[in-house]
């Protein structure tokens, strides 16, 4: 069987050169990604690590000199896609534990009262906006996040997804309009 002449092979030197030198340096902007995916610390971190081990896993197939920053957010996107499917699959689980700590603990008892009105109005805009952004498919979460978010450009998004420009473009576009939409009832809702 004849091998594909894009694959390369990476003795251990050049593995640990690749990550310093092309993969490290984007570890900020990967980890803003991920959380803002995932909105959690700890499953931003599990994606960052998911996505480093399957970078050294699949290095063979990372071409030297192309854009890596594209090649491990299309690896981190794959990644959450997947884990999001997965545990869409899975049944909501409560860790029982934090419940029983919370109620035995000290602010349980305490007899301070707040008034939740003002703490609801608070804090609401930006649940608002983030519920709204997370009840989009992932496709359209994906590209809001990218562009609007982390400031991607078109041809950088197209890479990282690994679609065609005009297909992010017009993603973007529905994405916003949804995300319009779902705001836009929101703000008729408080009045507006």
């Amino acid at each position: 069987m004849e091998q594909d002449s894009s694959d390369q092979h990476y003795s251990d030197k050049e593995k640990i050169a690749a990550f310093d030198n092309e993969f490290m340096p984007h570890i900020d902007a990967m980890y803003n990604f991920a959380f803002r995916l995932t909105h959690d610390e700890d499953d931003a971190k599990d994606l960052i690590q998911d996505t480093f081990l399957k970078s050294y896993r699949f290095i063979n197939s990372f071409q030297k000199g192309t854009n890596a920053k594209a090649w491990l957010f299309r690896i981190l996107k794959n990644s959450f896609i997947n884990d999001f499917r997965k545990k869409s699959k899975e049944p909501a689980k409560v860790d029982y534990q934090e419940v029983e700590g919370y109620y035995n603990s000290e602010k349980a008892n305490s007899n301070i009262t707040t008034d939740l009105r003002i703490d609801t109005i608070k804090d609401m805009m930006g649940d608002e906006i983030s519920n709204a952004l997370n009840s989009l498919a992932v496709d359209f979460r994906t590209v809001i996040i990218l562009c609007d978010v982390e400031g991607f450009t078109y041809e950088e998004m197209a890479k990282i997804l690994d679609i065609p420009i005009g297909t992010v473009r017009s993603r973007l576009h529905r994405a916003r309009n949804l995300l319009k939409e779902k705001l836009q009832s929101y703000a008729q809702s408080m009045g507006y």
